[in-house]
């Protein structure tokens, strides 16, 4: 005589073998189904490509420094034509708090890293102490805000804001 634990094992055992021999049967069509829902999404909800800036001008750096990029006038209006106005109200609410932790984070820890502001600039020129150079076209990055470091002796780094402490603590460390 069979109790109620038997019939469960029996039934849950029947049931994966249902499910193994549909998904094994259907793998490949359940696989082209999602490829093609993600491929859809990704077309109709494609994310947008940052604006060029307004200015052309080069901003040359050959001392350490954290260089702080941001969008000029023209730019950030451009942003916020492409962007939802909740999505683009939050993060400018964001960038002004981890830009200013980030300052004051700078100036406690790193005082020797002049802090730069770069809002009119395109292209940042890195100029080390071997006289090596690293150019970096703000154009090309898909953050409208951002915190470069550099040391003159190291490549400059993008770092994350919200992490400065650790991020300048590891970048400065290396010199």
């Amino acid at each position: 005589m069979m109790n109620i634990f038997d019939y469960t094992a029996t039934f849950i055992t029947a049931a994966c073998m249902a499910f193994m021999s549909f998904g094994c049967n259907n793998n490949a069509g359940l696989k082209n189904d999602i490829k093609d829902s993600a491929n859809s999404f990704a077309t109709k909800k494609s994310i947008p490509q940052k604006p060029p800036g307004s200015f052309a001008d080069t901003l040359i750096i050959n001392a350490a420094a954290a260089v702080f990029f941001q969008p000029d006038s023209l730019q950030l209006l451009l942003i916020k034509a492409i962007t939802d106005s909740i999505v683009f109200d939050g993060t400018m609410h964001a960038y002004f708090y981890q830009m200013r932790n980030a300052r004051i984070v700078i100036k406690k820890n790193w005082p020797h890293a002049q802090i730069i502001e770069a809002a009119k600039y395109r292209y940042l020129l890195f100029i080390k102490k071997d006289k090596t150079s690293d150019c970096i076209n703000l154009d090309t990055k898909h953050d409208s805000h951002g915190l470069f470091l550099f040391d003159a002796i190291q490549s400059p780094e993008l770092v994350d804001m919200t992490n400065i402490e650790s991020a300048a603590g590891f970048y400065f460390a290396n010199r």
